[in-house]
């Protein structure tokens, strides 16, 4: 057991002796206020951090999913001084995490009772919902006085099923899906879009400045998912259309290497553009945004403009060219791959 876990286990120990409950042995058995009729455990953290107890002036925070961001994004938190829970469906994937001093759940239910605050990073709607829904999942243990922060890429409809859960059991959720991949991650330099309940948005302010750069609370449940869909929709666009640029230049005999530098010059620069240009030039494309990912953004976008009534031509026309890249096998890969329709 890690000093990190001692010192979580005494914490526990101290505040449940200030509010009057049964101690347990484990840090990752910390029970519902609601369930036990006693003070939540947000209000146990917040009762100590009064009586000035050094360890408690954070949430306990709790994180699911352990992918290209989950990984970066907790240790971020690590370093920041927050006791953190991990869990993943392979728990093979949480190993970086609890070497840098995360304790391990078995299952996301344990890491809700565990924690104050319980983040998300999945990888698509189906996940989303099969983690909050499924067996020993995240609604089955939510009570009041926790949190769950949602911080997948879902559609609107997913949030707001999602988020009738939790309030049901007397949890409060917040959707904050982010703008940024593997890089901004390691970073610390992620956008936070969020929607949802405004006071789990404040307490997590200090966490999303861990994590990211920027934070926007856009109201109600479902905002924060339109936004996401919307960016990462004109993000998908872009690239294709700048994947089909030096398809053109390469077969009109351009080097590839003055249209970048023309690019990455004129009006139209980006650091999207400087970043996935030579991935393109070279045919290698180490994931931060996974293709799979990428489509799967196109597509919830493209569903929301049909329900909408809005007609996106060119969105739709760049999500023909990341299918294709799909099928030729490069999900895995990172979106830059789109342009592997032309080698």
């Amino acid at each position: 057991q890690t000093v990190r876990m001692r010192m979580r286990t005494a914490m526990v120990m101290l505040v449940h002796a200030v509010v009057g409950v049964e101690c347990f042995a484990s840090p990752l058995q910390i029970p519902c206020g609601a369930a036990h009729g006693r003070t939540s455990s947000s209000a146990a953290f917040s009762m100590l951090r009064m009586s000035g107890g050094s360890a408690a002036d954070k949430p306990s925070i709790g994180f699911l999913g352990m992918g290209i961001m989950g990984v970066p994004m907790s240790q971020n938190l690590i370093k920041a001084g927050y006791s953190v829970t991990v869990w993943n469906r392979s728990p093979e994937k949480c190993a970086p995490v609890v070497k840098a001093g995360a304790a391990q759940a078995t299952t996301a239910a344990e890491v809700v009772k565990s924690c104050d605050i319980t983040f998300a990073m999945l990888s698509d709607p189906a996940a989303a919902e099969a983690v909050a829904f499924g067996p020993q999942g995240v609604i089955e243990a939510m009570c009041e006085g926790k949190g769950y922060v949602d911080i997948s890429t879902v559609d609107p409809a997913c949030a707001v099923k999602i988020a009738e859960a939790i309030r049901a059991k007397g949890g409060s959720y917040l959707e904050a899906p982010v703008s940024g991949s593997k890089k901004p991650a390691e970073d610390g330099a992620l956008i936070f879009l969020c929607g949802g309940d405004k006071k789990l948005y404040e307490q997590c302010i200090d966490a999303f400045q861990v994590m990211g750069k920027k934070h926007l609370f856009l109201g109600e449940v479902g905002a924060g998912a339109k936004m996401k869909l919307v960016v990462n929709m004109v993000m998908g666009s872009m690239l294709s259309a700048y994947s089909e640029g030096l398809a053109l230049a390469s077969a009109a005999d351009l080097r590839i290497d003055d249209v970048m530098d023309v690019v990455n010059n004129g009006a139209i620069a980006c650091p999207m553009f400087s970043i996935k240009g030579p991935q393109m030039k070279t045919g290698s494309y180490p994931p931060a945004f996974p293709l799979k990912h990428a489509q799967k953004d196109m597509k919830l976008a493209l569903l929301l403009a049909d329900e909408l009534g809005v007609a996106l031509p060119t969105s739709a026309a760049a999500n023909e060219q990341y299918k294709a890249a799909k099928g030729r096998g490069k999900g895995d890969e990172d979106f830059a791959a789109v342009h592997s329709n032309y080698e």
